[in-house]
């Protein structure tokens, strides 16, 4: 399905700008994505890593002059007003994963240290662990809910799908950290898109897994917490390119309402 850059005042050209025809392409790259039968932390990592590019290349397109134009009307001043209402929901989703996966990580390597050492209160910090695994989970779910994305019929489409794969991705993070049965899924976008995404069972992954193993501390090792923890670093350096690239194009946004 082709999105359309354009507004019903036809403020922008009818012929799609390279850009936006660039975009677009990224998008359909993504929509791809959704169907890949398994999730895992490298699949994660890159669908993050086309998302930073995918907000680089909409910071561009914000910055071109015919997109400025149309949304510094004030008819589309509501559009505006959607944008950055969506990149700041997408930038706390950001901060509570980096906070999310910070906690983890630090925890982890205490744990990592007494295993190391083979001195220190192992049950302890299993047990704190255990129990901010636990809070983080009811974190997720708190912030799954309302996970939606504001519809602006035709006008924004492109700028829509950008949020609604972004948030998708997040949902799916969320589900994966918290080996909820739905984090094979992009539930976000199908629902958004009224696209047919093929439904997964849950799986074992890294963190599920390590949660398991601390119940039984008796089959504990240092490398199934070093793999953790590396995978932890991957999602960290994700997210957080994803967010400079989102805050970047945040400002672009802003720049229009100024003009």
């Amino acid at each position: 399905m082709a999105f359309s850059f354009h507004v019903r005042s036809n403020s922008f050209p009818s012929r799609p700008h390279p850009q936006a025809a660039h975009v677009d392409e990224q998008l359909a790259r993504l929509r791809s994505s959704e169907k890949a039968s398994t999730s895992s932390i490298s699949s994660i990592c890159k669908k993050l890593d086309s998302l930073q590019e995918l907000h680089e290349s909409l910071d561009k397109l914000i910055r071109l002059p015919v997109t400025q134009h149309a949304l510094a009307q004030d008819k589309n001043k509501k559009a505006v007003e959607q944008l950055l209402d969506g990149s700041l929901k997408i930038l706390d989703l950001c901060n509570i994963s980096k906070d999310a996966l910070s906690q983890m990580k630090e925890s982890l390597m205490e744990i990592q240290s007494i295993l190391r050492r083979k001195r220190g209160d192992l049950s302890g910090e299993v047990k704190k662990y255990l129990a901010s695994r636990k809070s983080l989970k009811k974190t997720f779910q708190k912030v799954q809910k309302p996970l939606k994305v504001a519809q602006d019929g035709e006008s924004f489409a492109i700028f829509e799908e950008a949020e609604a794969v972004t948030i998708a991705l997040f949902d799916s993070i969320f589900s994966y950290m918290s080996g909820s049965k739905n984090w094979g899924k992009w539930s976000v976008v199908s629902k958004l898109m009224n696209k047919k995404i093929v439904i997964f069972e849950a799986q074992a992954n890294e963190f599920t897994r390590v949660d398991s193993k601390f119940q039984s501390e008796n089959t504990l090792k240092i490398e199934d917490v070093q793999i953790l923890v590396s995978c932890i670093q991957d999602l960290e350096d994700g997210v957080e390119s994803l967010s400079k690239s989102l805050v970047k194009y945040r400002v672009s946004v802003l720049n229009t309402l100024g003009q």
